[in-house]
Parts: C-alpha cells; structure tokens; sequence
C-alpha cells in the first residue's frame, strides 16, 4: 500500500466553471475493477489507504446474513442504506425492529433530523421537538446489527465494540472480498467500527460481491434493485444510478462513492477534500470511459447531477469531470 492520503495522491478529475474559466477544482483518486478485481483504470495512487465510511454497507450487510438471520428484501436494502431519514424510511426501520422482537432504544447510531428540510418540519409538526435515532442515516444498519446480534444470541449492549463478535465477523468479510488486511480500526461517525482500506481493495470488495454466486450476496444486489428508494431517497443520486442502471451504487461522508454496473464492474472515487458534489459525475464518467456504462445513459446521469453555476438565476457554467 502507499500509504494514508496526503495531497500529492491524487490527480485533478473535476473542475468548477464559470463563464469558461476554471473557479474551482476536485482533486481525487479512481480505480476501476472488473469482476474479478483487475484495475481497469487507476487515476493517482489507487492503493492509497481511505477511511471508506458508508460505502463500506453492502459487505457489512454480507456478515449480517452470513449469521442466518432472516431478512426481508425491504430490511436488507434499509441494513446498507444511507436514507434520508423521510418518514417512510423511519416508520419501515421501527417496523423492522419489531418484527425482530427489538425496540427503538436499543439503536446506538447518534439522533439527527432528516435529510429534507421538509421532512424535519414535518416532523416537528407532527409533535417531535428532537431528532431521533431513527431519522439518522445509518439507523437502517444499525438495525441490521441487532437483528442479527437477536439471532445469534450475541450481546445487544456492545454490538459497536470492535471485539464483538459481529463485527469480528464483519472484519473477515471485508478482508476476504477486498483481499487485504485493515489498515487501521477507527469509529464511523454513526458509531460503528470504521475499517481503513486502500480505494482498489475498496473497488474489488464491491466487484466481488456484485460478482458474486453466493446466494447472499445475490440477495444483497436483488433487495438493492427492488427498493432503491430505501437506499437514499426519492431523486437522489445512489437511488437515480441504482434506478437506471441497476446493480449496487453506495456514497460515503467525506467524498466517496462506489457504483457497480450489474456485470460487477466497479468504479470506486475519493475526491481528496471530501466534498461530494463531484463523486457521481466522476465515478459515472470513468465507468464511460472503460466501456462498462453506454455513453448517453452515463452522460444523462452525470448531467443530472453535476453542479450548476449562477449569476442569479442565469446558468453561467457548472461542473466538468476531467479525467485524464
């Protein structure tokens, strides 16, 4: 591995236009697998070590079926969301804890408003004057972790612990289908254990499990397809890719996404500031480029979600993914 991210990583793969001129500029790393976790394409230092944050879920979501625990589709597609905390997603992820014979007090994700300033206000006029547990994005996961600890008999009260027996489980999956060893444990800021990877080992654990014949992994893809509103939400970018293009698309906090087309190959970004305006376009762009997504569905999606720039209301430039 090369190392943890420093400036020098990275290659300018996006940039802010006004009237033609450059405002502003991403800096990022790209590595393209296909199925069978050969680098199709690499852009800066690919093996450079990432905190991957929530694109880390769908293989996360592997161990938590591993234990046998029965999921619905619906639970398995909320265990690997990151949601907008709308009101379907919170009454379907308390629905999902009773069914498991688990309350809401149990979850040890941190409380937040919704996504949707609508939501939160809707929420507050519906008598909720703090945000809850539920409408944290990561609370679908959290419930997962429960249902399975339920399962399994394992300790409700230290499912976060590092050395729970859950997570050691987990540890194994994402080592086995990234092929390599964490680089270093840290703490999400849901809460859960935050396991440090390098951005290839990152791709190939995604290609591996799109890829895969194991009837849970299988699984995992199916519930994703089939209820890709529970993923994000309605409009928003994972949902939009997963809509119209099938197979797995997952963001991460500070400038992550993975997408893999339904055949497994998997583009992987990390823009260096963390920001995630240019994650999609870019991550959209380099699976063009390698041939996995056709040009005008990709492009398509890459328009609908690159940044537009105004003076006023007159469009005056926007994004521009510049991939090498």
């Amino acid at each position: 591995m090369a190392g943890w991210l420093d400036a020098s990583a990275g290659r300018a793969v996006a940039v802010i236009e006004r009237d033609g001129h450059t405002e502003s500029l991403h800096h990022g790393l790209v590595s393209v697998v296909d199925p069978s976790g050969r680098e199709l394409l690499g852009i800066g230092r690919t093996d450079t070590i990432v905190y991957p944050r929530s694109t880390l879920k769908p293989l996360q979501t592997l161990a938590v079926l591993q234990t046998g625990v029965e999921l619905t589709d619906l639970e398995i597609a909320l265990a690997t969301a990151s949601h907008s905390g709308s009101a379907r997603h919170r009454e379907e992820i308390e629905a999902f804890l009773h069914r498991h014979l688990l309350g809401t007090s149990l979850l040890q994700c941190p409380a937040d408003w919704p996504l949707s300033n609508k939501e939160k206000l809707q929420m507050q006029l519906d008598g909720h004057d703090q945000p809850t547990e539920l409408a944290m994005n990561c609370s679908g996961k959290h419930a997962g972790f429960l249902a399975a600890c339920q399962h399994r008999g394992d300790d409700l009260e230290t499912y976060l612990e590092p050395d729970h027996p859950l997570q050691q489980d987990i540890r194994s999956v994402i080592e086995e289908h990234c092929g390599e060893s964490v680089a270093h444990t840290s703490a999400d800021g849901c809460g859960a254990p935050l396991l440090a990877l390098s951005l290839r080992g990152l791709a190939r654990g995604h290609a591996s499990l799109v890829g895969s014949d194991d009837d849970n992994a299988r699984r995992i893809v199916r519930a994703v397809g089939e209820n890709s509103w529970a993923i994000a939400g309605e409009g928003l970018a994972n949902t939009r890719v997963i809509d119209t293009l099938g197979g797995i698309a997952k963001i991460g906090a500070e400038g992550l996404v993975v997408i893999s087309t339904p055949e497994g190959v998997t583009a992987a970004v990390k823009i260096l500031d963390g920001s995630m305006r240019a994650t999609t376009p870019v991550a959209l762009t380099a699976l063009m480029q390698v041939g996995a997504v056709d040009q005008k569905t990709g492009q398509n999606l890459v328009d609908e979600f690159s940044e537009v720039v105004r003076g006023g209301t007159t469009p005056r430039g926007g994004l521009r993914v510049t991939l090498p």
